[in-house]
């Protein structure tokens, strides 16, 4: 049995990681860690946890762990990382996003250079059923040459920019994104909260990818409503591939296929979806620790790319320019972006 354990356990998606082993065989969720002893205790007792802690590295250090979720704020990833693979942890799933801006985002890419552990970013998206299905149908070539993306989040980058960012990579995993060009709009975003999730309230990015394809990436009151008229921030996300032989869209609430002509369309429950998303998201990472070949998709690297065309898009917005992947990070962009919209 492959041995999990959750730290952080406050908000939905520590929940849902704890749901989905309930649709799992080959692994257990069998202690949690969390610094309010009381919010331990309620989430143990919820799910049936004996095994609690208030400090993760003694976690690390008593409990023989084959994978940890990670479900803190961006802030204290890289400490995390660090001690996870000082302990001998062999995997982590991480929460999104990986970095909030230029500084955390060098210094976890450096670590990944010679980090011996697999780590995965938690974009359980990627695995929910429709999406699944949607993606494996544009990668078999059912709507020909791909031309064009369009992703949206009602959300702030920092909230949902890397699960849009993550759809466009999933259904163009072979592309290299080659130039970005981006607009921001709004500090509130940008204020001091505990989540420590800092971005503007509206981004509008585009990137070239060398493929000839591209893509359109809304992030905020900008992008539209998939839900007419409802007012949830966090409801609204989508995305659109168009090819040369018709469309596929997915939105969290309905889908549509449109291949030479032929029309389908369709509602789903994104709850159902999103735990049977989180449970193979999951189960990819059991694939990659009994298999090295079996590389999780949403692995360190490709977060780490997708974070890059953040960075890059927050730099175009203060400099007025378009940059490529390859440009060095621009240090204090948080700072800088205060400084302007503030």
């Amino acid at each position: 049995m492959i041995r999990c354990a959750i730290i952080g356990v406050s908000g939905g998606r520590a929940r849902g990681h704890a749901e989905a082993y309930q649709q799992m065989q080959r692994g257990a969720l069998v202690a949690i860690a969390a610094r309010q002893q009381e919010k331990l205790d309620t989430f143990g007792n919820q799910f049936g946890v004996v095994t609690r802690y208030t400090d993760y590295r003694e976690l690390f250090a008593r409990e023989k762990l084959d994978l940890v979720h990670v479900n803190t704020p961006p802030n204290v990833r890289l400490e995390i990382f660090q001690a996870a693979e000082e302990a001998g942890i062999p995997a982590l799933i991480v929460e999104k996003p990986l970095a909030i801006e230029a500084e955390d985002y060098l210094a976890i890419r450096d670590f990944a250079r010679t980090a011996k552990i697999k780590i995965a970013i938690n974009h359980q998206l990627h695995f929910q059923p429709r999406r699944a299905q949607l993606q494996r149908l544009v990668q078999a070539g059912a709507i020909g040459e791909i031309r064009f993306i369009d992703a949206s989040a009602r959300m702030n980058m920092a909230y949902q920019g890397t699960h849009t960012l993550q759809a466009i990579a999933a259904f163009m995993p072979h592309a290299k994104p080659m130039q970005i060009l981006g607009q921001v709009a709004g500090a509130a975003g940008l204020a001091v909260t505990p989540k420590q999730h800092f971005a503007p309230d509206a981004t509008l990015t585009t990137i070239t990818f060398d493929n000839g394809a591209s893509a359109l990436l809304r992030c905020g009151p900008n992008a539209p409503f998939v839900l007419p008229g409802d007012e949830r921030s966090h409801v609204h996300k989508r995305v659109a591939v168009y090819g040369s032989r018709g469309h596929v869209a997915w939105s969290m609430w309905g889908w549509e296929t449109n291949i030479d002509g032929v029309v389908e369309r369709g509602d789903h429950d994104y709850v159902a979806e999103d735990i049977l998303g989180q449970a193979a998201m999951t189960e990819a990472m059991f694939d990659w620790l009994e298999d090295e070949a079996a590389v999780h998709p949403l692995n360190l690297d490709a977060a780490l790319q997708d974070f890059n065309i953040v960075l890059k898009t927050y730099m175009s917005a203060l400099n007025h320019r378009s940059y490529s992947l390859a440009d060095p990070p621009q240090p204090g962009l948080i700072a800088a972006l205060r400084q302007m919209l503030g």
